[in-house]
């Protein structure tokens, strides 16, 4: 344990610094959640006074016996990996109880969830809650952030001329928004999200009782089909490579990839991206099946040996990998956005054939959307598909729907950031920032 200002040098600026100094004003702790290697442990330890290593073995055996040792500590007080005993959360919480509530004490760390019925009280008013994603492009120093998502909400636009680089494009697809990866030479990047992954099957699935080998064999699977909407029987005749029987049980194909969907997720390895219920279409138009992304466009790229040179040839595999990319992205800024709640990032789809692939929804019932292209060539299909959507929203004046506060077309590689004469903007994702 330690007692002393933490900041790790060199520490880059995180957007989520401000969302998590006003959560500790606000509530007796806060836990900052997600992916491992994402910078958790970093920012947690910019913003303390003390630490304790749960996954420091001595540390972990005399927290074991005794939880309320967890605490011990000039505050706000960080204790990492908590997750891995689960009473110091009631712990925390009895004595944040204690203390008549006072803000700021602890700030919790995990990297996996907890099965919240192992502790006794949920923490609601006492434990706050901020998710974590590896870097955006903007974070890691890749993108000027000139076009604010923030601004584009209040109709803040600025064309410019602008410089991308496809085969930079690929390079940050492959290397990620790994804190540890940012600055590492080309032949260097792919080995961070490929230690990663053998930690995630080989460690954390045998861990939970998961067989490391079928384990990444549905991670693939979900990587050769990133940006679908998948049924479970789909997932499971790629993951197996066996057609199932016409008169099987429908349930078999659940049955056998939930273990493993639920313990992705468990892992803020994939996060479901659900349709956006439009208030214009009824539910039984609107795509509901959840699209399941990857916290970081570099695991699937590594999950199908994909190098930044290769990717190049694979047009449609970059494509699909950008996507990822931006939908990252978005959800970065759209989390530094956040004061009481974080806005909703979803996708729409419908029985018409209409899909868009970001649609941000704010709290307060303003919403956006964008299309992600990876080259300009694209752009005309994307504002055709958002203009579109704009006019089944707005199709109904009775229903009085809300107009979009932006439509706008993500890319990669152009010349121009711009406004097409539809009002569309179009954004390179290296100028998009919160």
């Amino acid at each position: 344990m330690a007692s002393h200002t933490l900041k790790p040098n060199g520490y880059c600026p995180r957007l989520l610094d401000p969302i998590l100094d006003r959560r500790l004003r606000g509530f007796g702790a806060v836990e900052v959640v997600g992916t491992k290697y994402c910078g958790k442990t970093w920012t947690s330890l910019a913003h303390g006074q003390s630490v304790t290593h749960i996954d420091d073995d001595t540390t972990k055996q005399m927290v074991e016996i005794q939880p309320t040792l967890a605490l011990d500590g000039e505050q706000p007080h960080v204790i990492d990996e908590w997750q891995d005993i689960p009473r110091i959360w009631d712990a925390v919480r009895r004595s944040i109880d204690e203390t008549g509530n006072r803000r700021g004490q602890y700030i919790l760390t995990g990297s996996s969830t907890v099965d919240k019925s192992q502790v006794s009280h949920s923490g609601a008013g006492r434990i706050a809650h901020v998710h974590m994603r590896p870097m955006s492009l903007q974070e890691s120093g890749d993108s000027t952030g000139e076009i604010s998502l923030a601004g584009l909400f209040e109709g803040q636009f600025a064309p410019s001329h602008v410089q991308t680089d496809i085969r930079d494009i690929a390079k940050l697809v492959c290397r990620g928004g790994w804190p540890a990866a940012i600055g590492q030479s080309e032949d260097l990047i792919a080995d961070l999200p490929a230690q990663y992954l053998a930690a995630l099957f080989n460690v954390s699935a045998l861990k939970e009782g998961l067989d490391p080998r079928e384990t990444r064999r549905v991670a693939m699977a979900l990587a050769r089909n990133m940006g679908k909407t998948l049924t479970y029987k789909t997932l499971y005749e790629d993951t197996f490579l066996e057609e199932l029987p016409k008169d099987a049980d429908a349930s078999i194909p659940r049955q056998r990839l939930m273990p493993y969907l639920s313990f992705f997720i468990s892992q803020y390895f994939i996060e479901n991206q659900v349709g956006w219920d439009a208030p214009v279409k009824s539910r039984s138009r609107v795509r509901s099946k959840p699209k399941r992304t990857f916290a970081d466009p570099s695991l699937p790229a590594s999950l199908l040996s994909m190098t930044p040179k290769r990717l190049m040839r694979e047009r449609q595999l970059f494509g699909d990998l950008f996507e990822e990319l931006c939908v990252r992205d978005v959800r970065v800024y759209a989390s530094a956005l956040s004061q009481v709640a974080e806005p909703g990032v979803f996708y729409y789809a419908d029985a018409d054939g209409l899909e868009v692939d970001i649609v941000i929804e704010l709290p307060d019932g303003r919403w956006g959307a964008f299309e992600v292209k990876l080259s300009d060539d694209k752009v005309p299909k994307a504002v055709d598909s958002l203009i579109r959507l704009r006019n089944k929203v707005l199709a109904n004046p009775k229903a009085q729907n809300r107009a979009p506060e932006f439509l706008a077309v993500l890319v990669g590689r152009t010349e121009f950031c711009r406004q097409t004469p539809e009002g569309v903007y179009i954004v390179p994702i290296t100028c998009l920032g919160a």
